[in-house]
């Protein structure tokens, strides 16, 4: 509590006009100013607690902070920009007030943050790259801002400098000493599309940068919670530009979902199952149809959608890393995928036809009986309908159906085999079933076989049978053609951002061909791949 000194002489008008000629004639100032005069007439008189409140109210520390109090309010009014003309002078009043106070590590750590380059006007920094797009696509928190179209902003105010930025027409040519930038530098896959034309909640729409499922951005800041800035890796010549934050994608997610009218959730299907071009095509008929009965399996639907379909959508963007495949590393899975009917499962029996001692399809489980000229572990591992179960329990199952009452499915297992084998494991998964196959100990490298147009299925396709449970030599119809189309559109649609390679099968020899080769720059050339599957490796 303060103690009043009863012996005090009363203050004078003279001292008065002092401590209050640089108040504000209106606010919580001019009112603490009457307040004093009408005490000061008390003063002498020692009524009751007079000069305790006097010495209370006549502080320098109350009068400074009613006097910061009315400046904020002023500044409020007048809606002025961030930055002022007399940011610099006030800067260095600040600084020769704290030299005459008493040191202490938080004056010493104010004057070292007044003293810095930030609070000199001869240093333009730029505090925050939110706001015109050409400063938000050009320069980064804490760059020299130096000169500007030919001119020099060397020593310039502020918002001098905004106003050669805001004249200027065309293209602006700065020159700049940038910031030495030591924060992680981060890449993510994004798993969704954004375009800010249709974003109203953008702070500059011509400073927003698009982007399409599976495009790899380079995040280049985060200090902002809701927009960061980031760059497109295909396109390294471009400009930075403006995207939502993780958090605020998610919470744009939310909103669209709940707006849109509830649809029971099916899996993708088609009623076709795989062309040929010779009775012979295709593997294993039976595990390729049991494909079609697994979308109506209650233990499919249960284990596998819910986990898989709809993660597949869950998080806007992915964070991943450059992986490079050393000599001494398995062979990273190979999966094909593409809607019944593309060729899917030929350009796989000719990938293993042209190599066989390179590349292997994993043997599937079944818990049909062996037939007699079969072999277990050749053409299926036979087991029973509670080890087959276990297995999908445990998770070890990467793909199941049921077929003709019996269960079929590829397990981790079996592709492992492969893998042990220095071998490259091919197979071909339904899109419901990505999300089980993407692990670190599998590291999948997905290639999605396009149809072509109308025109050219028709003449690929003249020749070429269905297989279905009850035809196998079915000429295609306009109609097939269309679903495979159709369908193939909505896989890349929900499910385009998993893919990392994509082939039209125009040809089929031609597509081989570009298959081979996506596979090798698997195997060999850096890809991006999520950055889990790394640390996972590194922590075991």
């Amino acid at each position: 509590m303060i103690q009043s000194d009863k012996g005090a002489d009363p203050p004078d008008k003279k001292d008065m006009k002092l401590s209050t000629a640089t108040n504000p004639q209106n606010g919580l100032s001019q009112i603490l100013r009457l307040v004093l005069q009408e005490l000061s007439l008390f003063y002498s008189r020692d009524v009751n607690g007079v000069c305790l409140l006097y010495d209370l109210l006549h502080s320098p520390w109350l009068q400074a902070l009613l006097k910061i109090y009315d400046c904020l309010q002023e500044f409020k009014e007048k809606k002025l920009v961030p930055a002022t003309p007399h940011a610099q002078a006030l800067s260095y009043e600040v600084v020769e007030l704290l030299r005459e106070t008493p040191t202490s590590p938080e004056i010493q750590e104010l004057r070292q943050m007044l003293q810095a380059p930030h609070f000199k006007a001869s240093d333009f920094l730029v505090a925050k790259s939110i706001g015109p797009s050409f400063l938000l696509r050009l320069l980064y928190a804490g760059d020299k801002l130096v000169e500007v179209n030919g001119v020099s902003v060397e020593g310039l105010d502020p918002e001098q400098v905004i106003h050669i930025l805001g004249s200027s027409d065309g293209t602006i040519r700065h020159v700049l000493i940038a910031s030495l930038c030591t924060c992680h530098q981060v890449y993510v896959r994004a798993m969704t599309e954004y375009w800010p034309q249709e974003d109203p909640d953008i702070p500059c729409m011509d400073a927003g940068l698009p982007f399409q499922k599976g495009d790899i951005l380079q995040i280049v800041d985060q200090n902002d919670a809701l927009w960061w800035q980031a760059r497109k890796i295909s396109d390294p010549a471009t400009c930075a530009g403006l995207v939502p934050s993780n958090h605020l994608l998610k919470r744009k997610q939310r909103e669209f979902w709940w707006s849109q009218p509830y649809q029971p959730h099916t899996c993708l299907k088609s009623t076709l199952c795989e062309y040929c071009n010779c009775p012979t095509a295709g593997f294993r008929r039976s595990m390729r149809l049991c494909r079609r009965k697994s979308h109506l399996s209650p233990l499919h639907a249960s284990v596998c959608c819910t986990g898989s379909c709809y993660s597949a959508v869950g998080a806007p963007y992915e964070e991943v890393v450059r992986y490079q495949r050393r000599p001494s590393d398995k062979y990273r899975l190979i999966v094909l995928m593409g809607p019944s009917g593309v060729g899917v499962n030929e350009l796989r029996r000719q990938l293993i036809e042209f190599n066989p001692s390179h590349f292997q399809s994993a043997v599937p489980h079944t818990t049909r009986t062996k037939k007699s000229y079969e072999m277990n572990g050749r053409e299926y591992h036979y087991v029973s309908k509670e080890t087959f179960e276990s297995l999908i329990y445990s998770h070890r199952m990467l793909e199941y159906g049921e077929y003709k009452g019996h269960l079929y499915g590829t397990s981790v297992d079996a592709v492992q085999t492969v893998l042990d084998e220095r071998k490259i494991c091919v197979m071909d998964l339904e899109p419901q079933d990505i999300q089980v196959v993407r692990t670190h100990e599998l590291k999948p490298y997905v290639i999605f076989i396009k149809p072509s147009n109308m025109r050219c299925m028709k003449q690929s396709r003249k020749n070429a049978k269905i297989i279905t449970d009850y035809f196998v030599d079915m000429k295609f119809k306009d109609e097939d053609l269309q679903e495979m189309e159709n369908l193939a559109q909505r896989m890349e649609t929900q499910f385009g951002q998993f893919f990392d390679h994509v082939i039209v099968n125009d040809s089929l020899h031609d597509a081989c061909a570009q298959l081979l080769s996506a596979i090798q720059k698997a195997q060999e050339e850096p890809q991006w791949v999520p950055a889990t599957w790394i640390s996972s490796d590194t922590e075991s």
